[in-house]
């Protein structure tokens, strides 16, 4: 019989094999929620890719436009999941490293694989009205899937337990664009070039700019820029009543302007880490005052 101390050791070191693969229920059952997500967005992607082929323009009673909603409102279903696993685990104390590999396994799918698949169906296809978007439509498509892959394979290592961290390493951002954040402006886009075939506009020359946007959040995600997380949030959090203000002035936006208020807040979470890392950049470059010139 294990001393209740070499027991409590043992359950305590994660790098112990029963621990490491010990399986909690709640977290891994949202982490699963967040992989059905992420394989229905798959189903429908090619479900509206077969509407678009039938001579009535319908598959199981859908058309394109319709399947192509269903695969975002997954993907943002699998956003919420991913949400929920790593909070509720935190929660428990119920981390596992069996837990994290899954959690990243899942996160291929639903928002690597399925955001990949709407590029190269939909935000880059002939339908923009350059043919020549179908021949590039797979490479950055397989560029962006690439990227978040190897997005959550660093942030596996990089919150390895065994890794010893520095000051600066113990910062609650995230290093890189977010996998969740990158799929949500793919499918906030998606959205938005929905909205504008059904009131019959186009991006015309501006469609241009797609595949340049889909490689720049492709290259954010294995980026060094640090980008916020609500990891710290919860019911205790206290704010700022302007902040508190601004909070509710976005919401108010996104039921007014919903596409375009949704992209613009994917656009702006992207650019605000970019602006970030820029002002940083630069004060760092900025010459600094030594006691000889005070």
């Amino acid at each position: 019989m294990t001393p209740p101390g070499d027991d409590l050791k043992t359950r305590e070191d994660p790098y112990n094999v029963t621990q490491a693969s010990r399986i909690y229920f709640l977290p891994n059952a949202m982490t699963a929620g967040n992989l059905f997500c992420g394989f229905m967005a798959v189903v429908n992607c090619i479900h509206a890719r077969l509407a678009e082929s039938a001579s009535t323009l319908e598959y199981l009673g859908a058309t394109p436009a319709d399947h192509y909603r269903y695969a975002v409102w997954f993907i943002l279903g699998a956003a919420a999941f991913d949400a929920l696993d790593g909070r509720l685990a935190r929660m428990g104390g119920r981390e596992s490293l069996f837990g994290a590999e899954f959690d990243s396994l899942a996160d291929v799918v639903s928002f690597g694989f399925a955001p990949a698949l709407l590029m190269f169906f939909f935000i880059l296809s002939p339908s923009q009205g350059f043919l020549w978007f179908r021949n590039i439509g797979w490479f950055i498509g397989f560029v962006y899937l690439l990227c978040a892959a190897i997005r959550l394979a660093r942030f596996n290592v990089i919150t390895n337990p065994l890794l010893h961290r520095g000051s600066k390493d113990s910062s609650k951002d995230f290093v890189g664009l977010p996998v969740p954040a990158a799929a949500a402006t793919v499918a906030a886009l998606v959205l938005f070039l929905l909205k504008l075939i059904e009131t019959d506009k186009t991006l015309k020359a501006g469609a241009l700019a797609l595949p340049f946007l889909m490689l720049l959040v492709a290259f954010l995600m294995v980026s060094t820029i640090r980008y916020p997380s609500g990891k710290s949030v919860d019911l205790q959090t206290t704010t700022r009543l302007r902040n508190f203000i601004v909070f509710f002035v976005i919401l108010g936006l996104v039921f007014v302007l919903k596409e375009f208020a949704v992209l613009c807040i994917c656009l702006g979470y992207i650019f605000f880490g970019l602006g970030r890392q820029l002002r940083r950049s630069r004060s760092a470059a900025a010459p600094h005052p030594t006691p000889d010139n005070v």
